[in-house]
């Protein structure tokens, strides 16, 4: 017999709050969890699959109205192998456009700390000469 995992565990194991696995349950992106004898629910491996699925698809933008579509046709036309690899091609075009956009934001936030290295280490061959200046017109008793 697989073992089953409490909601909390499934929580801390996904990452995911336990009020968005009850969310996702709600909305129909999983499928009626199990109950175990008290009523509480009791998520299997599948469950827990389908889950991490689900993440992945959300921490890369999917909207949840997408993730919706995607997984109504999965249930009610599982032979629509073909529409749901398109859906999923189109998000890894998304994905992989706002990963260039990221890169171009890196470089830029790069470019900004090299920048502010140039200017501490400027910064700080001003200060030695200010300091040997003042030691020099100590020394002189120039003041």
């Amino acid at each position: 017999m697989e073992d089953k995992l409490t909601i909390a565990e499934v929580a801390s194991l996904s990452g995911l709050s336990v009020h968005t696995l009850r969310y996702y349950e709600r909305s129909g992106l999983l499928e009626a969890v199990g109950r175990d004898e008290k009523g509480h629910r009791s998520y299997s491996a599948e469950n827990v699959r389908q889950i991490k699925f689900l993440n992945c698809l959300r921490a890369t933008g999917m909207s949840i109205r997408q993730m919706q579509q995607f997984i109504s046709l999965f249930r009610q036309q599982p032979e629509a192998v073909r529409e749901r690899r398109l859906m999923l091609e189109q998000h890894q075009q998304q994905v992989n456009e706002h990963i260039l956009q990221l890169q171009q934001h890196l470089e830029v936030i790069n470019w900004k700390i090299e920048h502010y290295q140039k200017l501490e280490a400027q910064q700080k061959n001003e200060d030695y000469l200010l300091d040997q200046h003042h030691q020099l017109k100590y020394e002189t008793g120039e003041n």
